[in-house]
């Protein structure tokens, strides 16, 4: 958490419950299987549980999995109720296990809620929620790469994922190369007390490679984005939440979906009248019964999915390189999620 703080995003340019439904809709008719809510924090949206509720009837639709990222300070009073939406993993963002660096990094108490939230879904996962745990750590030297052997711990008898991720520069966040740890470092570090860490098959599309050390119930990744990146085969778009499509988390080039959705409600937020009036839902669903018959998809879902279409097209082969990242024009990381 910067220490001055953050501005808050004007409400009325969020995306409202209604138009994130209609766009996770319309991404699932094309094909996409795995929707994430991430942020800011999530769970203090306050109809974040009726929102996964109704994104979670996409499963029907061919929606497989409906995941969250979260600081996991609040998470553990609503799990319960997420799961039954249909909540399938978690990511949880956690830079250190000492309550007082806890405190200084993220200018607030919440240490024991977290490990709170992370007991609860190890619970839960016995009797069967079958819940993707994980838990993002980004390794900043001299701020938290002495808690690196710790967090492999965290391993050896609890069934958790816990990822390193290389500190990567964003808008605001005093990033210099000298605070980067790399995976390399990482690796040598975890080697010289478990020689026989080792490499586990990784699936196609993803973010991270995944190691473990014998013996141990979880197990370890690494998110490479600096130094080993992996562009080709990353399959991710992300939806900021004031709507803006954004084909990669380093790229500064954005399109507005939020627009093109509520330019038939004159450019003002769609609340559910809006959506039903408009019939939005029901279009989607006609969107893609024509695109499986090969017929003209209806002009707004048309608009939609061009630009989605023309974005993606012009997705890099290969992001910037450190040097030339440090000095891009793009938001703060907290002003990414959606």
């Amino acid at each position: 958490m910067p220490e001055e703080g953050i501005d808050l995003s004007p409400s009325a340019k969020l995306l409202t419950s209604p138009e994130i439904l209609y766009l996770s809709s319309l991404f699932v008719s094309q094909g996409v299987t795995k929707i994430r809510l991430t942020g800011g924090e999530p769970t203090v949206r306050k109809d974040i549980v009726p929102l996964m509720q109704d994104i979670g009837k996409l499963r029907t639709n061919g929606l497989r999995e409906l995941c969250l990222t979260t600081n996991g300070i609040s998470l553990h009073r609503k799990l319960d109720s997420m799961v039954e939406a249909g909540l399938t993993g978690v990511n949880l963002s956690l830079d250190t296990l000492d309550p007082f660096q806890f405190q200084i990094m993220t200018r607030r108490k919440g240490f024991d809620a977290v490990m709170k939230s992370i007991d609860r879904i190890l619970e839960m996962n016995k009797v069967g929620a079958g819940i993707k745990l994980k838990i993002n750590c980004v390794i900043m030297r001299g701020m938290n790469d002495r808690e690196i052997l710790p967090f492999v711990e965290l391993g050896r008898e609890k069934p958790v994922e816990v990822r390193f991720i290389e500190y990567m520069p964003f808008g605001g966040n005093k990033w210099s190369q000298g605070k980067m740890f790399s995976y390399q470092e990482m690796l040598d570090v975890i080697r010289e007390k478990y020689p026989t860490f080792e490499k586990v098959a990784d699936h196609k599309n993803d973010t991270s490679k995944t190691y473990r050390v014998p013996g141990f119930e979880g197990r370890v990744g690494f998110i490479t984005s600096m130094t080993h990146n992996f562009c080709g085969t990353c399959n991710r778009l992300r939806i900021t939440s004031d709507g803006n499509l954004k084909v990669c988390l380093f790229g500064n080039s954005e399109v507005s979906l939020r627009d093109i959705i509520r330019k038939e409600n004159g450019g003002s937020p769609i609340d559910v009248d809006a959506m039903n009036n408009l019939q939005l839902l029901e279009t989607v669903k006609s969107a893609a019964r024509l695109s499986d018959e090969g017929g003209l998809v209806n002009e707004r879902e048309r608009e939609i999915l061009d630009i989605i279409g023309m974005a993606v097209k012009r997705k890099k082969a290969k992001h910037a390189g450190m040097a030339q990242l440090k000095d891009m024009k793009n938001r703060p990381m907290i002003l990414i999620g959606g």
